[in-house]
């Protein structure tokens, strides 16, 4: 497996988690959002199966290439959170929230451009 391949399937791992936070967040808003009640909520167990689905393609990864530098892409599950709440929730992206941004793909980058 190439190095851009692993990158690859880390980005695939990360938008899934991503998902499956907009669907925890959208098991909160439902009448049984806390407690025994979220075991009731069937978007519950759908972003519970997005985080354990996301766990193959991130372990197929990493199997392959060096964790060292795999692992911060999972960062950008930060930045798809962001827009998914976005678009899904109507959440407001703010100049605080557009920094954090910038510095996590900076961050990813530098390290990303390492594995040489």
């Amino acid at each position: 497996m190439t190095y851009l391949y692993a990158v690859l399937l880390v980005i695939l791992s990360t938008m899934i988690s991503a998902w499956g936070s907009l669907l925890f967040k959208y098991a909160s808003l439902d009448g049984k959002g806390s407690g025994l009640g979220l075991f009731l909520n069937i978007k519950f167990w759908m972003g519970g199966f997005c985080f354990f689905i996301s766990t193959i393609p991130f372990l197929i990864a990493v199997k392959s290439a060096d964790i060292t530098v795999l692992y911060p892409f999972v960062s950008l599950s930060y930045i798809w959170t962001i827009i998914l709440a976005k678009i899904f929730l109507k959440e407001k992206i703010n100049r605080n929230k557009i920094i954090g941004i910038i510095f996590i793909i900076a961050g990813v980058a530098l390290i990303g451009t390492a594995h040489s």
